[in-house]
């Protein structure tokens, strides 16, 4: 359903047919509800700053910053070993040989690139917000700001993007050519109406992604994960096997707390709601829904390696990226 955002008037969109609506959002966006290819691609400024924050700067600019699971000659130091034929001499450490009197050589890690894949949920349940901008508008920025930090920080960026009913594969690319296909995805499948979320929808996404994903990639998950079915879920687990899976629970803060007591009237101009908070115990009911539906999420990938970071509508992107995720590259 579509919220009037607080603080301002109703955006007006029509609900018109959806190639014409998605191909005028290319170029053109509503503030707060939907995003156009222009702001997108200026969002790598803003990826930037998160670039020298939360990245170690790649050694070549053909070089990742990650370590790979191929050793050899490379260009980072590994550990030392005992000597066996067919090892390079030139690489024998001769203080080591010399202090335990048998031949050791010296291994480095081969430093490479990580595939940065990325799941855009575009659902029309996404079309809602109450605070600053719209669910689908804040997936489309995180996106973008992270392919744009993943690209200058020497990797290379892809994913898969759906509306709940067509699915956009994206093969990860370096430079500036993986983004820009995220991005045209994003504007040309972002929802121009609201909707009714339709449960499991998101799991032949999550498939395609499966299917993309290779060990060792950095998997990021958009979504307010209304579209998640048991088959998802799975899948999501199995990606989490091989990858490092980043599970971002995009949200509204009406979605989590009951506005006061009170009768509330919202919707499009075609379809209204109406809302009584105002009677007792509706508020603990309203938030109790939305904490377990929250803990049940974070229980699918229990005992994984997956991070959950939430984030609000009312969030800066740029700033909800550079404290949510710098951390954690840090650390990879």
């Amino acid at each position: 359903m579509l919220l009037r955002p607080a603080g301002g008037t109703y955006p007006g969109m029509k609900s018109t047919g959806g190639k014409s609506s998605r191909s005028q959002g290319r170029d053109q966006a509503v503030a707060g509800v939907t995003v156009s290819l222009r702001e997108l691609v200026r969002l790598r400024a803003a990826a930037h700053g998160i670039v020298t924050a939360g990245f170690a700067r790649p050694l070549s600019p053909q070089a990742g910053v990650h370590r790979s699971a191929y050793r050899g000659r490379g260009l980072e130091f590994d550990e030392v070993r005992v000597y066996q034929p067919g090892d390079d001499v030139r690489t024998i450490d001769w203080r080591v040989t010399a202090r335990r009197g048998k031949p050791h050589t010296k291994l480095f890690r081969e430093e490479r690139d990580r595939p940065v894949l990325l799941l855009v949920d575009l659902n029309p349940g996404m079309f809602f917000g109450t605070r600053v901008q719209f669910k689908s508008a804040l997936a489309s920025r995180l996106a973008a700001i992270i392919s744009w930090a993943a690209v200058m920080g020497g990797d290379r960026a892809g994913g898969v993007v759906t509306d709940g009913e067509e699915i956009r594969m994206v093969p990860p690319r370096s430079r500036q050519s993986g983004p820009l296909g995220l991005f045209h995805a994003i504007c040309a499948l972002q929802p121009a109406g609201p909707g009714e979320p339709v449960p499991g929808r998101l799991d032949a996404s999550i498939a395609s992604l499966h299917e993309m994903s290779r060990s060792g990639s950095l998997v990021i998950l958009l979504s307010d994960f209304h579209e998640l079915g048991p088959a998802g879920a799975s899948r999501i687990r199995s990606i989490a096997r091989r990858n490092d899976v980043v599970a971002c629970f995009i949200h509204d803060t009406l979605e989590k707390n009951a506005p006061p007591p009170g009768v509330y009237r919202f919707g499009t101009p075609r379809r209204k709601v109406t809302v009584d908070t105002s009677a007792p115990g509706v508020a603990e009911v309203w938030s109790g829904e939305f904490e377990n539906r929250r803990r049940s999420l974070r229980n699918i990938t229990r005992g994984l390696a997956v991070t959950w970071l939430d984030f609000a509508t009312h969030v800066d992107a740029a700033r909800a990226v550079r404290l949510g995720f710098a951390p954690l590259w840090r650390a990879a």
